[in-house]
């Protein structure tokens, strides 16, 4: 069957036009021709969305997104809830339920306003994941030339050996220019991202041209279909050692995760979602989607120089003042300006990437990093865990970050994200947690949980980790150095730590050791544990088998 034979099949396509699989340069130009849309808060929805740097097809593409979709729009996420996932997904603030025949109508709508403006969409054929024993098959269609770029850069293509593509396929319909309405469609707003899994559809309706939607979307897919298979899909990075010792570092956003997966010294399997199955570890993905916020080029050499890159996606950055973005070149843009947004990123292939492992595959790991960075001050620099309470730390997702800018707020902020990235978790979260156990113990991998934040008190009061310090003890851990080393058990967080690690100073891994003053210590510590103590008994996980440890 055609793809267009198919896609009449599964919507009722009918009155469009296609363009299919074109090539980075023909999608940059179409961009730039095409893509239409809000970019300016009041202002009409027929704006220009995408522009030539100064390097014109020889460099990036820049594009701004609605103003109301500078990121997820999470709380516009859904699932439909038929009634044999009902009690299989892990229904939530973030992956809302919606309701059958609401879709079904909402649906119908959308195919209709494609056909009667007789749209042009364009068409990508992808994969996720890149092992072809169960990379899944996805097909994205939508409006936005940039998002199909967007998609190109950041999924495998063209796997050799994929069984039942077309049986197997997820497909997104995405449709900038449709507008939801509440009260006739049953969404929240003007916008909604829903997931069919009866159908293997993906329906983005709406101002949600953020580009991460097109990824994040089909992560949540994974993190449903792969996980019914006994493969664990993970929120994290990966990396293999010259003695090819596979890594995972799971961490949410400022813990360090893809900083410390960069090593010089390993080869990058992924930044942001892997899979682990029994042929070992996979990069969901076959590109990166960068940060570019405050970015510090010095520290961050190979995005920078991606940003210069043909194929290459920027998003939300503006001009240089007095500027069109035709008359700057990508190095000068000013990557501080929050002034469209604070997220704004980088789209690149895997390719333009030093030092990555062939087709983004490696072998088990034998190391398994939980990263937090605790503004309290009281984890310990390093842990080691046992399975137990490997499970209890990752189904908590822990970090603190500092102290916000209103008036009065002083204190730390404990944030809780089960398995380090609980939006796309699309299972309870033990689904994640047993995987986890069950893969390390046939694997005999050790766990450490890393702490990136701060020491000898809170922060305002200590100092955050060195790199430095950091990386050595990371280093020690990848090297099993921490293996055997004499012990001590931290009252009140109940975590076990080393008396001593090569290179690094023996009195800051005792945190109680490095505050002046022990018995603010013992209250910070014990303020932390109940934000622990709390978050479980909220979240219920001890009705999903999970033992509390601290």
């Amino acid at each position: 069957m055609t793809f267009q034979a198919d896609l009449e099949k599964l919507f009722g396509l009918k009155n469009v036009t296609y363009k299919y699989n074109l090539s980075k340069e023909e999608l940059f130009h179409e961009a730039i021709a095409n893509d239409k849309g809000r970019v300016r808060r009041g202002g009409p929805s027929n704006e220009q969305k995408a522009f030539p740097t100064k390097l014109g097809v020889k460099g990036p593409l820049v594009y701004y997104t609605d103003p109301d979709c500078t990121g997820r729009r999470t709380k516009d996420t859904f699932a439909v809830k038929w009634p044999e996932v009902a009690d299989e997904i892990w229904f939530k603030a973030d992956l809302s339920p919606y309701d059958p025949t609401a879709y079904e109508g909402l649906l119908k709508r959308v195919i209709q306003h494609l056909n009667d403006k007789k749209a042009s969409l364009y068409v990508k054929d992808v994969f996720m994941g890149s092992d072809e024993d169960f990379a899944v098959p996805y097909r994205f269609v939508g409006e936005y030339a940039t998002h199909a770029a967007f998609v190109d850069n950041m999924f495998p293509k063209n796997l050799e050996g994929v069984k039942d593509v077309d049986a197997r396929r997820w497909t997104m319909i995405n449709v900038p220019s449709f507008e939801c309405v509440p009260e006739r469609d049953g969404s929240r707003s003007e916008a909604a991202v829903i997931i069919d899994a009866r159908n293997k559809i993906c329906l983005v309706a709406g101002r949600a041209d953020y580009c991460g939607v097109n990824k994040k979307t089909i992560f949540t897919v994974g993190n449903y279909l792969l996980p019914k298979e006994g493969r664990l899909s993970m929120h994290c990075s990966a990396n293999v050692g010259a003695k090819n010792d596979g890594a995972i570092l799971f961490g949410l956003s400022g813990t360090g995760k893809t900083t410390l997966s960069a090593d010089a010294s390993r080869k990058l399997i992924g930044d942001d979602e892997i899979i682990w199955s029994d042929n070992g570890l996979c990069n969901l993905e076959g590109g990166c989607y960068a940060k570019l916020i405050n970015l510090d080029k010095a520290a961050e050499p190979v995005i920078a120089e991606a940003m210069s890159k043909a194929g290459c996606i920027i998003e939300n950055v503006p001009p240089l003042p007095g500027k069109t973005m035709a008359e700057c070149h990508p190095d000068e843009l000013d990557l501080n300006d929050d002034s469209i947004a604070e997220n704004t990123r980088l789209s690149y292939p895997l390719e333009v990437v030093p030092n990555v492992m062939p087709k983004g595959r490696g072998p088990h790991p034998q190391t398994i990093v939980l990263l937090t960075a605790d503004a309290y001050g009281v984890l310990p620099p390093i842990s080691i865990l046992e399975p137990k309470d490997v499970m209890y730390h990752f189904v908590s997702g822990f970090t603190a970050r500092v102290a916000g800018t209103e008036v009065g707020v002083t204190e730390p902020q404990p944030t809780f994200s089960a398995c380090f990235g609980g939006p796309f978790m699309a299972h309870r979260p033990n689904v994640y947690a047993e995987l986890l156990a069950k893969k390390m113990e046939q694997n005999k991998a050790r766990c450490i949980l890393l702490n990136t934040g701060w020491s000898g008190g809170k922060y305002g009061v200590g100092k955050r980790m060195s790199l430095k310090v950091t990386r050595a003890l990371l280093n020690a851990a990848l090297n099993g150095e921490l293996d055997s080393v004499e012990t001590e058990k931290l009252p009140i967080l109940n975590l076990t730590i080393p008396k001593s690690c090569p290179n690094v100073d023996s009195g800051i891994l005792n945190p109680r050791n490095t505050w002046a003053d022990k018995a603010e210590y013992d209250v910070t510590a014990t303020k932390l544990r109940d934000a622990f103590r709390e978050n479980f008994q909220k979240k219920g996980f001890a009705s999903f088998g999970i033992e509390e440890r601290i």
